[in-house]
């Protein structure tokens, strides 16, 4: 009798339908730290992407894809470390969309992702050093570098005839790679640095930073620091003791609660960040539909990132961690048939039918050599208390 129904029992476990695994995909970024308000939506625009993946039915014949979440700080490289670890020993990540921070993003490139072949792909790391580390190919980024980015605030600024300005940049990679970028730009095309300082993050007083600035003499001041640490708090000491009213930023500034924060003291300013491509409209509207803030800085990117790994995993036809870096560059350049937002379950059904497809998504996504892009950036002025785009070059 005992034997039958072990025979019963292990007849029923064959029977049983077998239910596959999910993918986990890491999303790690700045929960916490100086741009804790930006990555909500950076985080829910990547996951709008699996969830689109997933609801296809399309993806590996139908397997789900989720997110794992791990908090950068976007400051703290021993903490991002850990964090990684932790995805990818743990819970089995088979790719990263992240991290966000330059500093933080090497150093999980350099001592995790790469040791260990997984792909990372940063919505937001923008540091020109990113260009040349030695990555094996596992390391992509969907914003562009700050290289361009000093240049184009260069252009913007000459254009107004905006010819001297006095700098203060965060003290890590991010600001001292835009600091150098902007400041060798703008000297070429015949503009003055008055002063160019670095400033720390975490102090509850920067009157000392802002004299020093002030006393160079310049009208304008250019902030390349984060929106809720001290860049803003250079910018909140500036108007207390009236040293600068007219304020130059760039990406890490750019947000809705810097302008929460400060109000009206802030129209005038001038900012540059990613975005303004064909596709950016056609996401704005999708993320809407699906209850995400589509403009909010880097969400496109975000949602870019997070779909190329969903089309590099169905691509390879597996998980297999180097598989997917195989077949990053194949699924977002030419040739292939061209892929929007919203549109993945397209995508995803011309792939297992044999097809390429070119992922243009939501920042028109073309990978050079690298797996870096070219990007086009915003000119945003700050009136009536809002971030308006003047512009997109």
């Amino acid at each position: 009798m005992k034997k039958l129904l072990l025979t019963s029992a292990v007849l029923a476990s064959l029977s049983a339908p077998v239910v596959a695994k999910d993918i986990n995909v890491g999303i790690i970024l700045g929960f916490t730290g100086p741009i804790e308000s930006l990555t909500p939506t950076m985080a829910a625009a990547a996951e709008l992407a699996l969830s689109e993946a997933s609801k296809s039915g399309q993806l590996l014949g139908g397997q789900k894809i989720v997110s794992v979440r791990g908090d950068s700080t976007c400051i703290d490289a021993a903490a991002a470390t850990s964090t990684a670890e932790r995805l990818i020993t743990s819970e089995g990540v088979v790719a990263i969309m992240g991290a966000d921070c330059s500093g933080v993003t090497t150093a999980i490139a350099n001592n995790v992702a790469v040791p260990n072949g997984v792909v990372m792909v940063s919505p937001s790391a923008t540091s020109p050093a990113l260009s040349t580390i030695d990555d094996n190919g596992f390391f992509h980024r969907t914003a562009p570098s700050d290289a361009r980015q000093g240049q184009v605030l260069t252009d913007i600024l000459i254009g107004r005839d905006i010819k001297e300005v006095a700098l203060t940049y965060t003290n890590n990679d991010y600001g001292k790679g835009l600091a150098d970028s902007f400041s060798n730009a703008f000297k070429a095309k015949g503009g003055s640095i008055s002063i160019s300082a670095a400033h720390e993050d975490g102090k509850a007083d920067y009157s000392a930073e802002v004299g020093a600035l002030s006393a160079s003499g310049s009208k304008y001041l250019a902030v390349f620091g984060y929106l809720d640490q001290g860049g803003k708090g250079i910018v909140e000491a500036s108007i207390d003791s009236d040293a600068f009213r007219h304020f130059i930023m760039a990406d890490g500034m750019v947000g809705e609660s810097i302008l929460a924060a400060i109000g009206d003291d802030l129209n005038g300013t001038i900012a540059t960040v990613p975005g303004g491509s064909s596709g950016a409209d056609l996401f704005l509207a999708y993320a809407k539909e699906n209850g995400v803030a589509g403009d909010g800085p880097y969400a496109p990117e975000s949602y870019d990132a997070a779909a190329l790994i969903v089309l590099a995993i169905q691509a390879a036809g597996s998980t297999d961690r180097a598989a997917i870096q195989s077949k990053m560059n194949m699924v977002a350049n030419a040739p292939g048939k061209k892929i929007g937002p919203g549109e993945l379950a397209k995508a995803l059904k011309i792939i297992a039918a044999g097809g390429d497809v070119d992922y243009q998504g939501a920042t028109n996504v073309e990978f050079n050599d690298v797996g870096e892009v070219f990007g086009s950036y915003k000119e945003l002025e700050v009136s009536d208390g809002k971030w308006n785009t003047v512009k997109v070059h």
